[in-house]
């Protein structure tokens, strides 16, 4: 007896619906958790809004060196991790991440990096929580938001 197909529910902040009130799609990509569709069995597929999100958080999460034949798009982020979380650390982490969503995602403008609580208790669990904010450039309007959790795994 086989067992039924599970769908992976992804991301909160990467919503499995779209958000978009527009009849056409005007960005799609490959839904990167390789989910069959339910009508023709291919991969599915992600747009508008949730493809975005999804690539702002890949390039948010990539380290330096870990995309082949670009090795220098990332931000480095998952090294914070384990370093003194003080202001200009904040600072320095805030700049990269502007920077490497300005330069590789064009479809979107940063407006806000926030991170947790330097007093907070996760960071005591090697935890850094990160809140990005931005527009689409196509609807700068609608202000979104991501929220990217590192957390040391065991």
């Amino acid at each position: 007896m086989a067992n039924p197909i599970q769908y992976n529910e992804g991301y909160d902040d990467a919503q499995s619906v779209n958000n978009s009130s527009r009849s056409t799609y005007l960005y799609k990509d490959l839904n990167l958790f390789f989910t069959p569709n339910p009508v023709t069995g291919d991969v599915s597929s992600v747009t508008d809004i949730q493809a975005i999100k999804r690539a702002v958080r890949n390039i948010v999460l990539l380290n330096p060196g870990e995309k082949p034949f670009n090795p220098e798009i990332g931000t480095g982020i998952l090294g914070a991790l384990f370093e003194n979380f003080s202001p200009p650390m904040i600072a320095s982490l805030r700049i990269r991440i502007e920077e490497t969503i300005k330069l590789y995602e064009p479809r979107v403008t940063v407006t806000q990096v926030n991170f947790n609580d330097p007093d907070s208790q996760r960071l005591d669990n090697n935890e850094l929580r990160c809140s990005i904010q931005f527009t689409i450039n196509n609807a700068p309007q609608n202000v979104e938001e991501i929220e990217v959790m590192l957390q040391r795994i065991r």
